[in-house]
């Protein structure tokens, strides 16, 4: 498909690895120039490489930012615009688990750092780059949601929050900014082959001694079963959605959530 969105500059935050990282490898296919950004420069570097080795022609830069520290976000914010022009696509893929078990054991500590990342990171990053898309009268933010923000699970209730605080203010700032051509949308995965996915398979395969894979096929079962697919979802499926939200092709998409879920979600109207 061709996205219309050739010579646009898109920051990724998240960006080293799964959903970000194949958003990336999509974006820069279109001729996008992409800046990714992460906590870990190395991450990073290896990131660009695979983008490299994905498309030769690929531009794509990085630096490494920290969503928790507002100070960092803003200046990362105005090296965007000094030596890239400024964002005109704004990907937030960067997020955490955070801290999970039994509602009445999480600490005001536990709930912090997970909101902390998860939802004022979209908060800061947007709050930083929408100014520069404002200048250019046109823009696109994606955020990234997650199944959990319509059909919580009950260890993760920070998480779950989160993510419908990051729908609720997509959807609030669609509102404000639409008629400047800011188009602003979320997308909600569920139980994608990513980085934190991982972590929670490798957590409960070790709680059951059991193999990563038989870990896997036991949550599936047991704790996803609505999910028709059977499997995890794959980075670069999510990444399609995301991709053609940040094009002229979605001109007129705004305040939107598009879940990328197999079926995950139980209910017709989440």
């Amino acid at each position: 498909m061709n996205l219309n969105i050739e010579n646009k500059t898109a920051v990724i935050t998240g960006g080293d690895s799964g959903i970000g990282l194949e958003t990336a490898k999509i974006l820069t296919s279109e001729g996008v120039k992409v800046i990714l950004t992460d906590i870990n420069e190395e991450d990073l570097k290896e990131a660009k490489s695979k983008i490299k080795n994905h498309n030769s022609d690929a531009v794509v830069y990085s630096k490494a930012c920290d969503l928790t520290n507002f100070k960092a976000v803003d200046a990362f914010a105005e090296m965007v615009k000094k030596e890239y022009g400024g964002a005109d696509i704004l990907v937030n893929c960067a997020g955490a688990r955070g801290a999970a078990g039994d509602f009445l054991e999480l600490t005001d500590e536990d709930w912090q750092k997970t909101i902390d990342i998860d939802l004022m990171g979209a908060v800061r990053i947007c709050r930083a780059f929408i100014p520069q898309m404002r200048e250019k009268k046109w823009g696109r933010i994606i955020l990234i949601a997650s199944e959990n923000a319509f059909q919580p699970y009950v260890d993760e209730s920070p998480y779950n929050a989160c993510k419908a605080g990051v729908i609720n203010l997509s959807k609030c700032l669609s509102r404000s900014y639409g008629k400047e051509g800011i188009l602003v949308n979320t997308v909600s995965p569920a139980f994608i082959e990513t980085p934190m996915t991982d972590a929670m398979m490798e957590q409960l395969a070790e709680e059951r001694d059991t193999s990563m894979e038989e870990a896997v096929e036991y949550f599936l079962e047991n704790d996803r079963p609505h999910l028709t697919a059977g499997r995890r979802g794959k980075p670069e499926e999510v990444a399609a959605v995301i991709s053609f939200l940040c094009s002229e092709q979605a001109s007129y998409v705004n305040g939107s959530n598009y879940r990328v879920d197999s079926g995950a979600v139980e209910s017709a109207f989440g």
